[in-house]
């Protein structure tokens, strides 16, 4: 494995402490600092590409719609009703005629958000419409893919966060993308959210835990640390025969994309965005995933595939072998996953030591306790000391 990046000769190898893993307590400050106040992926573009299409995203006991209005017009609100707080749309996605109407007492929502009408409004005091609209959600729009975050931060538009990747993104035509057909894809873990990140966030494994990665890459294969926001990882594919059919049959069939240059058309590469996005950019496709985070200890993660507009039937095939390829690897790092958490629980574990391999994964451990200081102290603090993030005494 190459591993390009300049890794300070003496840094602090130890990772989260254990309890950080399993506390009740924390999710609740990271529901408040982290997934309420950064930037969430909801779907594309091409998601929702006609008039009432919409997509639902939940986190932080927060819940939002995005949806395209009779005027193509994309945008966020919460996907709550002013009368009585019900989903004003059900599901993941779907399509609505002429406006939004809550389930619960009919109360009807144009799709630009606002108030179109009230059941039995006789029943009500007099009521301005105009105040009694969806309330909006921030949004942004970045290469296709649609971004919310429901309150205010210091955290940078997505725009800014991956410019310095701007020049290698560019050539993947991202907005050109399509869903793949099979919607948006959830599983959930019985694991802490940030074990998840911390499979993802280091190639050290692979080798070892990866043998369809590892037989795609070689070691070929590098991380680059989180800096600012977001972080960059590349695989470029072994040029020697593969052991694994489906491994052999992808680089064998992989057709070239003409927008992609020469280093971009055997390689798979991922950027990372703080605190729970991963984009895969693949010649033959785009995905993402995040996780969702129910608990202290259960995740939801999900995500989705988008292929090109125009796909041969070389293409559509390549793309069912990456996809395979990513399925084997999703579970294994599944597995990795439950033992690292089980293991913060045992009364022998004491901490992780990191090897430079796994310096990217430091660079988001500290992109963490930077927005929550409390995660620096061995022990779990008590609530009222945990949730004062900014003036906590280290």
């Amino acid at each position: 494995m190459k591993n390009d990046n300049i890794v300070p000769k003496d840094w602090d190898r130890n990772g989260l402490p254990g309890w950080t893993y399993f506390s009740d307590n924390l999710l609740d400050v990271e529901n408040e600092e982290l997934f309420r106040k950064h930037w969430q992926l909801v779907c594309h573009v091409n998601d929702i590409s006609e008039p009432g299409d919409y997509h639902t995203y939940d986190i932080a006991k927060e819940r939002a719609v995005v949806i395209r209005g009779h005027d193509r017009t994309i945008r966020a609100f919460h996907n709550l009703c002013r009368h009585r707080g019900a989903r004003v749309v059900d599901g993941s996605s779907g399509r609505c005629n002429k406006a939004m109407i809550c389930p619960y007492h009919g109360w009807a929502y144009n799709l630009d958000g606002t108030l179109r009408g009230i059941a039995e409004r006789n029943s009500f005091p007099p009521m301005n419409k105009e105040d009694w609209g969806l309330k909006p959600v921030e949004m942004e729009v970045w290469h296709g893919f649609i971004f919310i975050r429901f309150k205010p931060s210091k955290q940078p538009s997505v725009k800014k966060i991956l410019e310095r990747y701007e020049e290698e993104i560019n050539h993947y035509k991202l907005g050109e993308m399509v869903p793949d057909g099979n919607g948006v894809w959830k599983e959930s873990l019985d694991v802490n959210w940030k074990a998840i990140r911390d499979v993802d966030n280091e190639g050290y494994h692979v080798r070892q835990a990866h043998p369809g990665l590892h037989d795609l890459y070689g070691n070929d294969y590098f991380d680059e640390p989180y800096i600012e926001g977001a972080s960059r990882s590349v695989g470029y594919f072994n040029g020697g025969p593969s052991k694994l059919w489906s491994v052999q049959q992808y680089k064998n069939i992989l057709p070239k994309v003409e927008h992609l240059p020469p280093s971009n058309q055997q390689a798979w590469l991922y950027i990372g965005m703080f605190p729970n996005i991963v984009l895969g950019l693949y010649p033959d496709s785009v995905i993402y995933y995040q996780e969702v985070p129910v608990s202290a200890t259960k995740t939801i993660q999900q995500g989705a595939i988008y292929k090109h507009r125009e796909e041969s039937r070389e293409m559509r095939a390549s793309r069912y072998l990456s996809y395979r390829i990513d399925r084997d690897t999703m579970d294994e790092d599944q597995k990795l996953c439950v033992w690292a958490c089980e293991a913060t629980q045992s009364s022998a574990y004491d901490g992780v030591m990191l090897s430079d391999l796994e310096y990217g994964l430091k660079t988001f451990h500290d992109h963490l306790r930077e927005k929550i200081p409390a995660l620096k102290k061995i022990n779990e603090p008590v609530k009222e000391v945990l949730s004062t993030t900014n003036n906590f005494n280290i």
